[in-house]
This record gives C-alpha cells, structure tokens and sequence, in this order.
C-alpha cells in the first residue's frame, strides 16, 4: 500500500459534516428511538489508498473463488423455499454450484451439484424432489445423499456406497434466511454473524414475507455493485432529486472495530441535504416529497411543525392502510430511516420499516466484470395474519428496467438510477491509470472496513497490489 494511513482513538476521530448529525436529528423526534440506534461506533480514522485490480484481475477473481468464497458464510436463499421435505432450490457460486433441500426427516442438507459418475449438473431449477437422480446416466441419490440406484451395476466393481454420499457444504438458519458455507471445518454461522443478531431483535427477518425477487446481470464486479449501496456519499450525483428530503451528509456510519464481517449505516430521512442549506421552505420540500409519493399531494406543514414530522405521520398511515402494520410500538426513526447493515461479503441487509429491502450480489462465473444482482422486498405480516407464499424469482433481461417491476413500488426507479452508474464505475476502474482508489474517511468508511477484511481473506501480494 501506498498510505498505511492511520488509525485514531475517541479524540482522533474521522470528519463529519457541518450540522446536525444523526443523533442530533433523533432528539427530535416525538417517538425515541431504541437504545440499538443510539449506539454509535468508533468509526476508524485512515486515509490509506486501495487498489483497484481487486475489481478488474481475472487472476484475482480466480483466487477470490479458493480464499473467499469456499470460506465464508454466505445466503443461499430464504427458509419458505425449503420449507417441506423435498422441497429444493439450486445455489450457483461462480463455478461452483449446490442442492439446497430439506430432507424426508426434516434437515436441511446441502449438497454438491455434480454426479460423481462424470460429473454431470444434477439440478437446475427448484422443485419438491422424491430423489436426485442424474439426468446422463441415471445414478441416483436419497434426499439424505446416500446412493441408491447405479444403472448396470455389475460395470462398476469399484463403487462402494459409503464412499459415495454426495459432498455436503454447511448449512444453518438465520433471520428466516439458509446459509451456506463451502468449507466443512469453518467455524459456526452463530461466530460468523457476531453481534447481528442482537442488533435485529426488533425487526425480525423471519418473521417477513418476500413480496418481490428480482435479479438481473450487470455489467460490473460484485464488489462494485455491493459497494454502490453501502454509503449515501453518491446520493447528490446518482440521486439529486432526493435531496430535499434525504439527509445524506447527515448520515452516521457505524464501523466497529471489533467486528468483521459487519458494520452499519443510518440514514435520515425527511430533512433536507446539507447540500441543499436553507434554500427551501419546509413546505416547498413537502410539496418535493408528494411528488415522489411519501406524502399525499397538497399536504400541508402545520405551524410550528417539521417537515420530519410530517413526512413521519405520512409514513406511519401508508404502513398501516397499505401494509395493515401496527406502528404503534415503532420509533419514528425506525418507521422513517434507513437501517443498513451489511453481512461481509456480499450481503446488505435493513432494519425498521423504512426500507424493507434486502441486496445480494454474487459473481458472474469467473468474469470480473460482471456479477449476478438480487433485489428482495421483505415485508412485515400483520400481526395475527397467515405469511404469504413467497414471490417467485424475476429475472430481468437486459431491456427490462428495475422500474418495469410494479411490486417495488417507488424503489424501482431509485434502483434504475444506481443501475446506470455500476457498468460505468467498472468501465472507468479498467480504464484508469491511477491503480488505486481514494476513499472518504467517514462516508466511505464501510468501504475501508470491506477491502480491510477483504484483504484478510485474500491477501495482496508482496507488491501491495493484486496480481
């Protein structure tokens, strides 16, 4: 590395923008927030610069296969995809591939996609399964991987039955979510989440419904795509329209130093940018909001009232008619903010009610410039109701836009935005000639912490460059 950087204590702690920070915008608030939001990290202070062949190297991607993906956990898929015995689904990870299903007795198993005869892809699509059986020759498996069937047996002298069960990967559960890991003596997916199932106590991912599943290929590395969403430092050029109601300099980024594998954003929402000042009237800014649909038009801002307050109350009406959610027992920020979490390596994760959305990218084989990137909207159930059947899986075709899909409501058009900006950040990393990218201290301060573990994982070389 060029700049090692360094790294501050309480009084060395990196820049924040001019204003109020979150916290200061929570004192406000008529409803307080829980105790888990006004925790608030000791984000490292560094300047060091990062590499950029991580994102554009094929000998990279190779080596990303054996040191990072075949090592840590990772979603497979969600819980109501293999909910009864049988059921199954496939799990695709560049060259490697796996049968996610739950067997007759009720386990969940994972198993390698590959007959062990010649190697043939036993399972493309999901479906509920008697066997697996291989679509070549016919050798066939139980759901508990025990070999049951070898066509014309007395041609295979050297087949012993214990000694082929299909390969299984670890598998376990989390927030209504299969994980998966490649590598049978990593350590459990409970070591793995660190404190993330603490701070998800409140909003419970088992307990929502997938209202949408949406995924397409885009012409980018996966880190490219998981890293256009884990800082609102890109809102004033991707999304200047947001500005009046979205605080994105106001933002508090949480990196904590003694966790891993993940860190946290909080977004505010209905307060104007910093970058805005006081150019607008709090009703001018409403009226901006009723235009995007977080307000109903001609909404007035009452005397002595916010714009927060009002688009908070609007909030609030639209979850319970639309949703039939009770927002009784929720803070305002938690109705109103962006949580964001994100699950090292590929996963963004969102608590509250504000943003009931759910990333993944993953990628593309072995090409380091494209990847596979999965939108899923994840809704509360009514306290009292039954869980809807989960979406089935859009695919997007390269005409099809984001906003083509009715079911992500207003996100749609946010996505198509950032859509349009992650093949142009890939175009660009291939074509610089700075070999290193200059990150933010605080608003890119996720980004440091994703390349630091990133780093741990699949180290660079000598150099201090990847191949």
């Amino acid at each position: 590395m060029a700049d090692e950087g360094r790294t501050g204590d309480e009084s060395d702690r990196p820049p924040r923008c001019p204003g109020p920070g979150y916290q200061d915008i929570l004192d406000g608030d008529a409803h307080p927030a829980p105790p888990i939001l006004r925790e608030e990290a000791d984000t490292p202070n560094e300047t060091r610069e990062w590499p950029t062949d991580v994102y554009t190297s094929r000998e990279y991607a190779e080596r990303e296969v054996d040191l990072l993906w075949r090592r840590v956990w990772q979603i497979a898929g969600r819980v109501e995809e293999v909910e009864n015995p049988g059921d199954s689904f496939v799990y695709d990870l560049a060259d490697d591939s796996l049968i996610v299903l739950r067997t007759k007795s009720g386990e969940l198993r994972a198993y390698a996609n590959s007959c062990l005869h010649r190697g043939t892809r036993l399972r493309d699509a999901p479906a509920c399964l008697e066997h697996l059986r291989c679509p070549f020759h016919g050798f066939t498996w139980s759901l508990e991987g025990e070999l049951k069937d070898v066509p014309s047996r007395w041609d295979f002298p050297q087949i012993e039955d214990d000694t082929w069960r299909l390969p299984q990967a670890q598998v376990d559960t989390w927030g209504g979510f299969v994980f998966v890991n490649f590598d049978p003596d990593a350590a459990p997916l409970a070591d793995y989440l660190e404190d993330l199932p603490r701070d998800f106590e409140r909003w419970p991912l088992e307990d929502r419904f997938v209202a949408a599943r949406v995924e397409r290929r885009v012409d980018c590395n996966w880190k490219v795509a998981v890293e256009a969403f884990i800082e609102t430092f890109h809102i004033i050029g991707v999304h200047p329209s947001n500005l009046p109601f979205f605080g994105d300099a106001n933002s508090q980024y949480d990196v904590w130093p003694e966790r891993r594998h993940s860190d946290r954003m909080l977004n505010p929402s209905g307060v104007p940018s910093p970058h805005v000042g006081d150019d607008l009237s709090p009703q001018r800014i409403i009226d901006i909001a009723a235009r995007f649909g977080m307000v109903e038009p001609g909404t007035q801002v009452p005397e002595g009232s916010s714009t927060r307050a009002v688009m908070i109350e609007a909030s609030r009406k639209r979850l319970e008619q639309d949703l039939g959610i009770d927002t009784a027992p929720f803070s305002d920020a938690e109705v109103q903010d962006v949580i964001q979490y994100s699950l090292f390596p590929n996963i963004v994760l969102f608590g509250g009610l504000g943003s009931p959305l759910f990333y993944r990218a993953r990628p593309d084989g072995q090409d380091p410039g494209s990847c596979f990137f999965e939108v899923l909207l994840l809704l509360p159930v009514p306290e009292g109701a039954e869980k809807p059947p989960p979406a089935k899986r859009r695919f997007l075709e390269g005409h099809e836009a984001w906003s083509d899909v009715p079911e992500l409501s207003y996100f749609g058009p946010v996505l198509d935005e950032d859509q349009a900006i992650m093949p142009r950040v890939q175009r660009g990393l291939r074509a610089s000639r700075k070999s290193t990218v200059s990150l933010g201290v605080y608003q890119e301060s996720r980004l440091r912490h994703f390349r630091r573990t990133l780093d741990e994982y699949v180290p660079p070389k000598a150099d201090g460059h990847q191949p």
